[in-house]
Protein backbone atom coordinates (compact mmCIF):
# COMPACT_ATOMS: atom_id res chain seq x y z
CA UNK A 1 0.00 0.00 0.00
CA UNK A 2 1.41 3.39 -0.99
CA UNK A 3 2.08 6.13 1.54
CA UNK A 4 -0.73 8.21 0.05
CA UNK A 5 -3.14 5.36 0.71
CA UNK A 6 -2.02 5.15 4.34
CA UNK A 7 -3.08 8.74 4.91
CA UNK A 8 -6.62 7.91 3.87
CA UNK A 9 -6.83 4.60 5.74
CA UNK A 10 -9.98 4.31 7.83
CA UNK A 11 -10.17 3.00 11.39
CA UNK A 12 -13.34 2.10 13.26
CA UNK A 13 -12.63 2.28 17.01
CA UNK A 14 -15.20 0.67 19.35
CA UNK A 15 -15.13 1.86 22.96
CA UNK A 16 -17.55 0.84 25.72
CA UNK A 17 -16.99 2.36 29.16
CA UNK A 18 -19.31 1.33 31.97
CA UNK A 19 -18.36 3.00 35.24
CA UNK A 20 -15.17 5.04 35.38
CA UNK A 21 -13.55 7.35 32.85
CA UNK A 22 -10.18 5.62 32.48
CA UNK A 23 -11.09 3.74 29.32
CA UNK A 24 -12.31 6.94 27.70
CA UNK A 25 -9.19 8.92 28.54
CA UNK A 26 -6.88 6.23 27.19
CA UNK A 27 -9.02 5.75 24.06
CA UNK A 28 -9.07 9.51 23.45
CA UNK A 29 -5.27 9.71 23.57
CA UNK A 30 -5.01 6.84 21.08
CA UNK A 31 -7.60 8.47 18.83
CA UNK A 32 -5.69 11.75 18.78
CA UNK A 33 -2.48 9.89 17.94
CA UNK A 34 -4.19 8.13 15.04
CA UNK A 35 -5.39 11.39 13.56
CA UNK A 36 -1.91 12.88 13.96
CA UNK A 37 -0.47 10.36 11.50
CA UNK A 38 -3.32 10.80 9.04
CA UNK A 39 -5.69 7.95 9.86
CA UNK A 40 -9.39 8.62 9.25
CA UNK A 41 -11.00 7.57 12.54
CA UNK A 42 -14.62 6.82 13.37
CA UNK A 43 -15.03 6.60 17.15
CA UNK A 44 -17.99 4.42 18.13
CA UNK A 45 -18.99 4.88 21.75
CA UNK A 46 -21.47 2.82 23.70
CA UNK A 47 -21.18 4.81 26.91
CA UNK A 48 -22.72 8.07 28.00
CA UNK A 49 -21.40 11.12 26.17
CA UNK A 50 -18.56 13.02 27.82
CA UNK A 51 -18.52 16.45 26.20
CA UNK A 52 -15.14 17.27 27.77
CA UNK A 53 -13.40 14.43 25.95
CA UNK A 54 -10.88 15.62 23.34
CA UNK A 55 -11.09 13.24 20.39
CA UNK A 56 -9.27 15.46 17.95
CA UNK A 57 -12.29 16.23 15.80
CA UNK A 58 -12.95 12.69 14.57
CA UNK A 59 -16.30 11.32 13.50
CA UNK A 60 -18.29 10.08 16.50
CA UNK A 61 -21.05 7.48 16.39
CA UNK A 62 -23.11 7.35 19.57
CA UNK A 63 -24.76 3.98 20.14
CA UNK A 64 -27.70 3.71 22.55
CA UNK A 65 -25.77 4.37 25.77
CA UNK A 66 -25.42 2.02 28.70
CA UNK A 67 -23.69 2.07 32.07
CA UNK A 68 -23.13 -0.33 34.94
CA UNK A 69 -25.42 0.12 37.92
CA UNK A 70 -22.49 -0.36 40.31
CA UNK A 71 -19.02 -1.83 40.65
CA UNK A 72 -20.30 -5.40 40.46
CA UNK A 73 -21.10 -4.86 36.75
CA UNK A 74 -24.00 -7.28 37.07
CA UNK A 75 -26.77 -4.92 35.98
CA UNK A 76 -26.60 -2.69 32.89
CA UNK A 77 -28.81 0.38 32.68
CA UNK A 78 -29.93 2.30 29.60
CA UNK A 79 -30.23 6.09 29.28
CA UNK A 80 -33.51 6.00 31.23
CA UNK A 81 -32.07 4.01 34.11
CA UNK A 82 -33.84 0.80 33.05
CA UNK A 83 -32.12 -2.60 32.81
CA UNK A 84 -31.31 -3.43 29.21
CA UNK A 85 -33.25 -6.25 27.50
CA UNK A 86 -33.18 -8.28 24.28
CA UNK A 87 -34.95 -5.57 22.26
CA UNK A 88 -32.38 -3.02 23.40
CA UNK A 89 -29.59 -5.40 22.43
CA UNK A 90 -31.09 -5.80 18.95
CA UNK A 91 -31.15 -2.02 18.45
CA UNK A 92 -27.57 -1.69 19.62
CA UNK A 93 -26.29 -4.49 17.41
CA UNK A 94 -28.05 -3.09 14.36
CA UNK A 95 -26.70 0.42 15.03
CA UNK A 96 -23.15 -0.90 15.43
CA UNK A 97 -23.28 -2.95 12.24
CA UNK A 98 -24.65 0.06 10.35
CA UNK A 99 -21.73 2.13 11.60
CA UNK A 100 -19.34 -0.56 10.42
CA UNK A 101 -20.96 -0.72 6.99
CA UNK A 102 -20.97 3.06 6.53
CA UNK A 103 -17.38 3.45 7.69
CA UNK A 104 -16.04 0.54 5.60
CA UNK A 105 -12.87 0.51 7.70
CA UNK A 106 -9.43 -0.70 6.70
CA UNK A 107 -8.81 -1.82 10.30
CA UNK A 108 -11.10 -2.43 13.26
CA UNK A 109 -9.90 -1.55 16.77
CA UNK A 110 -11.90 -2.90 19.71
CA UNK A 111 -11.27 -1.74 23.25
CA UNK A 112 -11.21 -4.66 25.67
CA UNK A 113 -13.05 -7.53 24.00
CA UNK A 114 -12.65 -10.50 24.21
CA UNK A 115 -10.56 -10.00 27.38
CA UNK A 116 -13.29 -7.78 28.83
CA UNK A 117 -16.82 -6.59 27.95
CA UNK A 118 -18.08 -10.15 27.52
CA UNK A 119 -21.57 -8.86 28.35
CA UNK A 120 -21.50 -7.19 24.92
CA UNK A 121 -20.73 -10.26 22.85
CA UNK A 122 -24.29 -9.99 21.48
CA UNK A 123 -22.98 -7.18 19.26
CA UNK A 124 -19.24 -7.80 19.21
CA UNK A 125 -19.35 -11.33 17.82
CA UNK A 126 -21.45 -10.11 14.83
CA UNK A 127 -19.00 -7.21 14.45
CA UNK A 128 -16.06 -9.60 14.36
CA UNK A 129 -17.92 -11.73 11.84
CA UNK A 130 -18.50 -8.69 9.64
CA UNK A 131 -14.80 -7.84 9.77
CA UNK A 132 -13.84 -11.39 8.87
CA UNK A 133 -16.23 -11.46 5.92
CA UNK A 134 -14.90 -8.16 4.58
CA UNK A 135 -11.25 -9.05 5.10
CA UNK A 136 -10.62 -6.31 7.64
CA UNK A 137 -7.85 -6.91 10.22
CA UNK A 138 -8.87 -6.61 13.88
CA UNK A 139 -6.80 -5.30 16.77
CA UNK A 140 -7.71 -5.47 20.45
CA UNK A 141 -6.72 -2.66 22.81
CA UNK A 142 -6.07 -3.74 26.42
CA UNK A 143 -4.40 -2.16 29.44
CA UNK A 144 -1.30 -3.57 31.11
CA UNK A 145 -3.15 -5.56 33.79
CA UNK A 146 -6.29 -7.60 33.14
CA UNK A 147 -9.01 -8.66 35.54
CA UNK A 148 -8.26 -12.12 36.88
CA UNK A 149 -10.18 -15.00 35.30
CA UNK A 150 -10.49 -18.20 37.31
CA UNK A 151 -12.74 -20.08 34.86
CA UNK A 152 -10.60 -22.14 32.41
CA UNK A 153 -13.47 -22.23 29.91
CA UNK A 154 -13.63 -18.44 29.90
CA UNK A 155 -9.87 -18.21 29.34
CA UNK A 156 -10.07 -20.65 26.45
CA UNK A 157 -12.96 -18.67 24.95
CA UNK A 158 -10.71 -15.59 24.85
CA UNK A 159 -7.90 -17.57 23.22
CA UNK A 160 -10.24 -19.01 20.59
CA UNK A 161 -11.61 -15.60 19.62
CA UNK A 162 -8.17 -14.02 19.43
CA UNK A 163 -6.74 -16.85 17.36
CA UNK A 164 -9.68 -16.84 14.95
CA UNK A 165 -10.45 -13.14 14.61
CA UNK A 166 -7.58 -10.90 15.71
CA UNK A 167 -4.42 -9.78 13.96
CA UNK A 168 -2.96 -8.12 17.06
CA UNK A 169 -3.45 -7.69 20.79
CA UNK A 170 -2.14 -4.26 21.71
CA UNK A 171 -1.04 -4.26 25.35
CA UNK A 172 -0.72 -0.70 26.63
CA UNK A 173 2.10 -1.35 29.04
CA UNK A 174 5.84 -1.84 29.38
CA UNK A 175 7.03 -5.45 29.79
CA UNK A 176 9.83 -4.23 32.04
CA UNK A 177 7.14 -3.61 34.69
CA UNK A 178 4.67 -6.41 33.95
CA UNK A 179 3.93 -8.80 31.09
CA UNK A 180 0.51 -10.01 30.01
CA UNK A 181 1.07 -13.58 31.21
CA UNK A 182 1.08 -12.35 34.82
CA UNK A 183 -2.67 -11.60 34.62
CA UNK A 184 -3.73 -13.73 31.64
CA UNK A 185 -2.61 -17.29 32.15
CA UNK A 186 -2.95 -18.37 28.50
CA UNK A 187 -0.85 -15.56 27.06
CA UNK A 188 1.62 -18.07 25.59
CA UNK A 189 -1.14 -19.39 23.30
CA UNK A 190 -1.52 -15.98 21.66
CA UNK A 191 2.09 -14.84 21.95
CA UNK A 192 2.34 -14.25 18.19
CA UNK A 193 -0.45 -11.65 18.44
CA UNK A 194 0.82 -9.66 21.44
CA UNK A 195 2.38 -6.25 20.83
CA UNK A 196 3.51 -4.08 23.74
CA UNK A 197 2.91 -0.45 22.89
CA UNK A 198 4.23 1.21 26.02
CA UNK A 199 1.94 3.08 28.39
CA UNK A 200 -0.58 5.49 26.91
CA UNK A 201 0.36 8.81 28.47
CA UNK A 202 0.96 12.41 27.52
CA UNK A 203 4.59 13.60 27.59
CA UNK A 204 6.22 14.28 30.95
CA UNK A 205 6.29 17.81 32.23
CA UNK A 206 9.02 19.40 34.30
CA UNK A 207 8.94 18.52 37.97
CA UNK A 208 9.16 21.13 40.69
CA UNK A 209 9.98 18.64 43.43
CA UNK A 210 12.75 20.77 44.91
CA UNK A 211 11.25 24.17 44.10
CA UNK A 212 9.77 26.37 46.85
CA UNK A 213 6.38 26.19 45.13
CA UNK A 214 6.13 22.40 45.49
CA UNK A 215 3.76 22.01 48.42
CA UNK A 216 0.32 20.81 49.33
CA UNK A 217 -1.55 17.53 49.01
CA UNK A 218 -3.64 16.41 46.03
CA UNK A 219 -6.23 13.68 46.65
CA UNK A 220 -7.82 12.29 43.49
CA UNK A 221 -10.10 9.35 42.72
CA UNK A 222 -10.31 9.15 38.93
CA UNK A 223 -13.91 9.21 37.77
CA UNK A 224 -15.05 9.12 41.39
CA UNK A 225 -17.67 6.39 41.20
CA UNK A 226 -15.85 4.31 43.83
CA UNK A 227 -13.73 7.02 45.47
CA UNK A 228 -15.87 8.22 48.35
CA UNK A 229 -14.15 6.17 51.06
CA UNK A 230 -10.68 7.41 50.15
CA UNK A 231 -11.81 11.05 50.06
CA UNK A 232 -13.46 10.75 53.48
CA UNK A 233 -10.39 9.06 54.94
CA UNK A 234 -8.10 11.77 53.57
CA UNK A 235 -10.20 14.47 55.22
CA UNK A 236 -10.05 12.60 58.53
CA UNK A 237 -6.29 12.08 58.19
CA UNK A 238 -5.49 15.72 57.38
CA UNK A 239 -5.51 17.11 60.96
CA UNK A 240 -3.27 14.20 62.07
CA UNK A 241 -0.45 15.07 59.64
CA UNK A 242 2.34 17.62 59.85
CA UNK A 243 0.93 19.07 56.63
CA UNK A 244 -2.44 19.89 58.19
CA UNK A 245 -1.91 23.58 57.43
CA UNK A 246 -0.69 23.08 53.87
CA UNK A 247 -3.14 23.40 50.94
CA UNK A 248 -5.21 20.25 50.44
CA UNK A 249 -7.03 19.80 47.14
CA UNK A 250 -9.61 17.03 46.61
CA UNK A 251 -10.50 16.19 42.99
CA UNK A 252 -13.62 14.05 43.12
CA UNK A 253 -14.26 13.10 39.49
CA UNK A 254 -17.62 13.51 37.74
CA UNK A 255 -19.14 10.26 38.99
CA UNK A 256 -18.81 10.66 42.76
CA UNK A 257 -22.16 9.64 44.33
CA UNK A 258 -24.33 12.57 45.41
CA UNK A 259 -24.27 11.47 49.05
CA UNK A 260 -20.47 11.82 49.07
CA UNK A 261 -20.66 15.14 47.22
CA UNK A 262 -22.97 16.55 49.88
CA UNK A 263 -20.76 15.29 52.73
CA UNK A 264 -17.62 16.80 51.20
CA UNK A 265 -19.34 20.12 50.57
CA UNK A 266 -19.60 20.58 54.34
CA UNK A 267 -15.83 20.25 54.78
CA UNK A 268 -13.78 23.35 55.52
CA UNK A 269 -10.18 24.29 54.87
CA UNK A 270 -9.77 22.28 51.67
CA UNK A 271 -10.31 22.93 47.97
CA UNK A 272 -12.85 20.55 46.42
CA UNK A 273 -13.20 20.25 42.65
CA UNK A 274 -15.00 17.80 40.41
CA UNK A 275 -12.47 18.17 37.60
CA UNK A 276 -9.42 20.28 36.86
CA UNK A 277 -8.02 20.53 33.31
CA UNK A 278 -4.60 21.44 34.79
CA UNK A 279 -4.41 18.23 36.84
CA UNK A 280 -0.87 17.45 35.69
CA UNK A 281 0.34 20.95 36.44
CA UNK A 282 -1.15 20.66 39.92
CA UNK A 283 0.60 17.30 40.44
CA UNK A 284 3.91 18.73 39.25
CA UNK A 285 3.82 21.30 42.06
CA UNK A 286 2.40 19.21 44.90
CA UNK A 287 4.33 17.72 47.78
CA UNK A 288 2.30 14.52 47.60
CA UNK A 289 -0.39 12.75 45.58
CA UNK A 290 -2.88 10.46 47.31
CA UNK A 291 -4.95 8.41 44.88
CA UNK A 292 -6.27 5.07 43.83
CA UNK A 293 -4.14 3.14 41.34
CA UNK A 294 -6.08 3.47 38.12
CA UNK A 295 -4.12 3.40 34.87
CA UNK A 296 -4.49 7.06 33.91
CA UNK A 297 -3.88 8.50 37.37
CA UNK A 298 -0.69 6.48 37.71
CA UNK A 299 0.46 7.75 34.30
CA UNK A 300 -0.09 11.32 35.46
CA UNK A 301 1.88 10.68 38.64
CA UNK A 302 4.75 9.15 36.67
CA UNK A 303 4.77 12.02 34.19
CA UNK A 304 5.13 14.60 36.96
CA UNK A 305 7.41 12.66 39.35
CA UNK A 306 5.00 13.40 42.18
CA UNK A 307 5.63 11.44 45.40
CA UNK A 308 2.61 9.18 45.73
CA UNK A 309 0.51 7.11 48.12
CA UNK A 310 -1.56 4.54 46.24
CA UNK A 311 -4.73 3.11 47.80
CA UNK A 312 -6.05 0.78 45.08
CA UNK A 313 -9.74 0.09 44.61
CA UNK A 314 -10.26 -3.56 45.55
CA UNK A 315 -13.96 -4.13 46.13
CA UNK A 316 -16.11 -6.77 44.41
CA UNK A 317 -13.11 -8.92 43.52
CA UNK A 318 -11.23 -6.20 41.61
CA UNK A 319 -7.50 -6.98 41.44
CA UNK A 320 -6.12 -4.74 38.67
CA UNK A 321 -5.30 -1.69 40.78
CA UNK A 322 -3.83 -3.74 43.61
CA UNK A 323 -1.44 -5.52 41.24
CA UNK A 324 -0.35 -2.19 39.74
CA UNK A 325 0.08 -0.49 43.13
CA UNK A 326 2.21 -3.32 44.54
CA UNK A 327 4.46 -3.27 41.48
CA UNK A 328 4.97 0.48 41.68
CA UNK A 329 5.58 0.35 45.43
CA UNK A 330 8.87 -1.39 44.63
CA UNK A 331 10.01 1.85 42.99
CA UNK A 332 11.16 4.99 44.84
CA UNK A 333 8.46 7.59 45.32
CA UNK A 334 5.51 5.21 45.76
CA UNK A 335 3.86 3.90 48.91
CA UNK A 336 1.07 1.30 48.98
CA UNK A 337 -1.82 1.05 51.44
CA UNK A 338 -4.45 -1.62 50.91
CA UNK A 339 -8.07 -0.52 50.97
CA UNK A 340 -8.79 -3.07 53.72
CA UNK A 341 -6.10 -1.60 56.00
CA UNK A 342 -6.80 2.07 55.31
CA UNK A 343 -7.44 4.21 58.38
CA UNK A 344 -6.95 7.94 58.98
CA UNK A 345 -4.09 7.20 61.39
CA UNK A 346 -2.24 4.96 58.93
CA UNK A 347 -2.76 7.39 56.07
CA UNK A 348 -1.52 10.31 58.18
CA UNK A 349 1.60 8.42 59.24
CA UNK A 350 2.31 7.48 55.62
CA UNK A 351 1.87 11.09 54.50
CA UNK A 352 4.50 12.23 57.01
CA UNK A 353 6.87 9.45 55.96
CA UNK A 354 6.59 10.19 52.24
CA UNK A 355 7.17 13.92 52.49
CA UNK A 356 10.36 13.24 54.46
CA UNK A 357 11.70 10.83 51.82
CA UNK A 358 14.20 11.81 49.09
CA UNK A 359 12.64 12.95 45.80
CA UNK A 360 11.84 10.08 43.41
CA UNK A 361 14.06 9.72 40.34
CA UNK A 362 12.64 10.16 36.87
CA UNK A 363 10.86 6.97 35.87
CA UNK A 364 12.09 5.23 32.72
CA UNK A 365 8.95 3.27 31.79
CA UNK A 366 7.95 3.56 28.13
CA UNK A 367 5.02 5.99 27.98
CA UNK A 368 4.84 6.42 24.20
CA UNK A 369 1.91 4.02 23.89
CA UNK A 370 -0.54 6.22 21.97
CA UNK A 371 1.89 6.99 19.15
CA UNK A 372 3.09 3.38 18.97
CA UNK A 373 -0.50 2.12 18.84
CA UNK A 374 -1.26 4.46 15.94
CA UNK A 375 1.87 3.26 14.14
CA UNK A 376 0.91 -0.40 14.56
CA UNK A 377 -2.62 0.24 13.30
CA UNK A 378 -1.24 2.06 10.29
CA UNK A 379 0.77 -1.04 9.46
CA UNK A 380 -2.24 -3.32 9.95
CA UNK A 381 -4.18 -1.48 7.24
CA UNK A 382 -1.89 -3.18 4.73
CA UNK A 383 -3.37 -6.56 5.76
CA UNK A 384 -6.85 -5.75 4.45
CA UNK A 385 -7.77 -8.07 1.63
Amino acid sequence: MAAADFKMARVLFYVQHLLGIGHQMRAAAITRAMTTIGLDVTYVTGGFTDTALDLGGVKIVQLPPVRAQDATFKTMLDEFGHPIDAAWEDRRRDALLRAYSVTAPDVLLIEGYPFARRRFRFELLPLLQAAQESGVPVAVSVRDILAAKSNPARVQEVVDIVQKNCAAVLVHGDPSLITLDKTFTAAAKIADKIRYTGYVSSPSISSARNAPTRNGIVVSVGGGAVGGALLRCALAARPLTRLRDAPWRLITGPNLPKSDQHALARSGGVTIEQFNPDFRKILSHCALSISQAGYNTVMDVLATSAPSILVPFAQDGETEQTVRAKLLARHPGFQFISEAELTPALLAATVDAVVDAPPPPKNTLNRNGAAETAKILLGLTALKH
